[in-house]
């Protein structure tokens, strides 16, 4: 192993000739500088020395702490400086206080011994310490995720670049900072803050997934799907069993933006549950809608719901006379008139074509389904005016009523659909009711 190379910077000649003696005594290749400190500058650069001594009380008008900053910074060299009084430590603590940074004058040659070892041994442990710090950010930065280590009282010390670009923040204005006031996590089940995932993950000592309909808040209010989880950070003590995980020192949180992942599954239920076209819920949504309001009619005597089921009227001339773009548009009228008739806990539903189907929760009686009906009806026959055209729509409209006797709820919909077609029979704009022995009791028109 080559000896370490000690530059000595101090404008006493005679101190700086017996500080070399002494290292070259102990097996040191040494060098001396004691006039300049920008000379002591070039000097580092040219040598390359694994160690420079200061002397932080020069008699020149020099800046020896300034020097040392140039040769530390620039050069990655340690720094030992040697002070004539220990006071003079008190006024640049700021740059003394790390131990084995200084030696006071005099010193024995043991303890100057000790003081260049120590200072060789630091900067090599930091220097290790550096480079895992860039080994570990390099793997951290590689990875697929959004990651952020905190220590364990939940202080952000690490943010790779994916999590600064989904968060919106730098890490310099991050770092020390608590991670629930940086990272905006929002449980949308319920719409609480998520406050305590490292205290979570630190008392359990276990992994901690986020909640499954989880939001990031960026910087710039931009809501985020995100995905993953926490993880406590463990300091195992080499002398410990090997089934002991040691001590909790911190936490990782590794997420990733899941929103187009959220946004396909919004589309593939809408498509499955929802009317491509008019955007109403379709059969399959209705038939389910429809199920849960027959278990609760079962459940409860005082409950009651209606089915209307509507045909309109002409259709086919529409699309015959001006085509199928201009019967889409009006179909798309049609479902937003249908809406704005409703009470909002009614549904109303496109099951094919011109037929729609509406859900009429918790009535009274029939005269409910007949006034919403007649209201309908009302609302259909006011003119559209689509495509520089005025078309007038009616429907022919069949209603059934739940009753203790259905067994099954297909069953209100088919009646609903029977009605219906005695209506049409009637002409535009009718509606009719079902009863229970198959038999039109009631029949009415619109005027």
């Amino acid at each position: 192993m080559k000896s370490p190379k000690i530059l000595i910077v101090e404008d006493k000649k005679v101190l700086s000739i017996g500080i070399r003696e002494s290292l070259q005594k102990l097996g040191y290749i040494v060098h001396g500088i004691n006039d300049s400190g920008e000379k002591a500058i070039r000097k580092v650069a040219e040598i390359n020395p694994n160690l420079v001594l200061i002397d932080i009380c020069w008699k020149e008008n020099i800046d020896a702490l300034k020097t040392a900053g140039i040769i530390q910074e620039n050069y990655q060299t340690p720094v030992l400086y040697l002070t004539d009084y220990s006071e003079y430590i008190l006024p640049n603590e700021s740059k003394l206080k790390e131990p084995f940074t200084y030696i006071t004058k005099p010193f024995a040659d043991k303890d100057l011994h000790i003081a260049v070892e120590m200072a060789l041994y630091k900067h090599q442990f930091e220097q290790k310490l550096e480079q895992e710090k860039q080994w570990l950010t390099a793997i951290i930065n590689s990875i697929n995720s959004a990651v952020v280590v905190t220590d364990i009282n939940g202080c952000i010390q690490i943010m790779n670049p994916l999590a600064q670009k989904l968060s919106g923040y730098k890490i310099e204005e991050v770092v020390g900072e608590y991670i629930g006031k940086v990272l905006n996590l929002v449980n949308e089940d319920n719409e609480k803050i998520i406050t305590n995932l490292v205290a979570q993950v630190v008392s359990e000592g276990e992994v901690v997934n986020l909640p499954e309909n989880c939001t990031l808040i960026a910087k710039d209010g931009k809501k985020i799907f995100v995905a993953d989880s926490i993880s406590p950070i463990y300091l195992q003590n080499i002398s410990s069993k090997s089934e002991d995980k040691g001590k909790i020192t911190g936490t990782v949180l590794a997420f990733q933006d899941i929103t187009e992942r959220k946004d396909t599954e919004a589309q593939l239920t809408r498509n499955a549950f929802y009317d491509s076209l008019t955007g109403l819920p379709n059969r399959v949504l209705f038939s389910d809608r429809l199920s849960q309001a027959f278990e609760r009619s079962k459940r409860h005597n005082d409950y009651f719901f209606a089915i209307l089921f509507l045909d309109l009227d002409g259709f086919k001339d529409i699309n015959d006379d001006f085509g199928h773009a201009m019967g889409d548009t009006f179909l798309i009228a049609i479902a937003r008139r249908l809406e704005s008739c409703l009470r909002s806990g009614d549904t109303v539903a496109r099951l094919g074509g011109d037929e729609f189907v509406v859900l009429l929760e918790e009535i009274k009686d029939i005269s409910d389904a007949t006034n919403i009906t007649q209201r309908i009806q009302k609302t259909l026959k006011t003119p559209l005016y689509l495509n520089g055209r005025t078309v007038i729509a009616t429907a022919s409209i069949g209603i059934a009523i739940s009753s203790s006797h259905y067994q099954q709820p297909e069953n209100l919909l088919r009646d609903a659909d029977i009605a219906m077609y005695q209506a049409k029979r009637e002409g535009k704009a009718k509606y009719a009711i079902y009863n229970s022995k198959m038999n039109l009791v009631e029949r009415s028109t619109y005027n």
